[in-house]
């Protein structure tokens, strides 16, 4: 039996509208929220032929349990996550413009959500955590991600410094963020597989992690902070690898 996820909020219902109807089991409406937004999503699903259950916007709060809904809850079939295993297929179809995301312990669902949206904008072949002490898709994360939870390839491994071998061996540049790194993000070349590894919150990379890098690199920071929100780092550096791969 397949199991069953909530998502709510205008984008991550919207892109599963869009683009995995197939997935959809139930929508949950408020008629206390009469916009063209949620009117637009109830008339898709509609059309889909899923029945629109109008409840009252108390209802809806209980099943987000506090998070923000705006008016919509979908149940859908799950996205079983992806292993090492479909890494091989993911390099050979990306070929030389594999770009992969690595979080190594990222556990704020906030974090994990902000950095799917940059991904999937950034054109991210996929994003990679381990299974254990990293956050996971939640209703949580799809709210934040706006969508990219649905698009985005999540691969969820079980040794991280493994996985990177893996790649490695796919000839896929292995590059880490940390503070003490001598080069700076642009003094690198992006322009080939990449996989870009960005350290937990705070902690940042694990040793294994960074001893398993080919390269180091570090956010060139010109202010008094002496580091920056992982999503916000991740942002900087998926924008680099995009510049560099444009201006060819």
């Amino acid at each position: 039996m397949s199991k069953k996820v909530s998502i709510f909020g205008l984008h991550p219902v919207r892109a599963v509208l869009e683009q995995q109807p197939e997935r959809l089991v139930e929508v949950f409406a408020t008629r206390e929220r009469q916009d063209k937004a949620l009117q637009e999503l109830v008339s898709s699903a509609q059309r889909l032929g899923i029945r629109v259950q109008f409840v009252p916007k108390a209802t809806l709060d209980k099943k987000v349990e506090g998070g923000n809904h705006q008016g919509i809850v979908i149940t859908a079939t799950a996205i079983p996550p992806l292993n090492e295993h479909d890494l091989d297929r993911l390099c050979d179809e990306a070929g030389q413009q594999a770009f992969f995301l690595v979080l190594d312990g990222v556990t704020d669902p906030h974090n994990l959500g902000a950095c799917l949206r940059t991904a999937d904008a950034s054109g991210v072949t996929a994003v990679i955590v381990p299974k254990d002490k990293s956050a996971a898709i939640t209703p949580v994360v799809s709210k934040v991600a706006c969508g990219a939870a649905e698009t985005v390839p999540f691969v969820q491994v079980t040794n991280l410094a493994r996985t990177l071998r893996q790649l490695q061996d796919k000839q896929v540049w292995v590059i880490g963020t940390a503070g003490e790194a001598t080069q700076t993000l642009y003094q690198v070349d992006f322009r080939g597989p990449v996989a870009l590894v960005m350290g937990a919150e705070g902690d940042g990379m694990r040793r294994l992690t960074r001893e398993t890098c080919d390269e180091l690199i570090q956010i060139p920071l010109l202010g008094t902070v002496s580091s920056l929100n992982v999503s916000v780092a991740t942002g900087v550096c998926l924008y680099e690898v995009v510049r560099q791969r444009q201006s060819r």
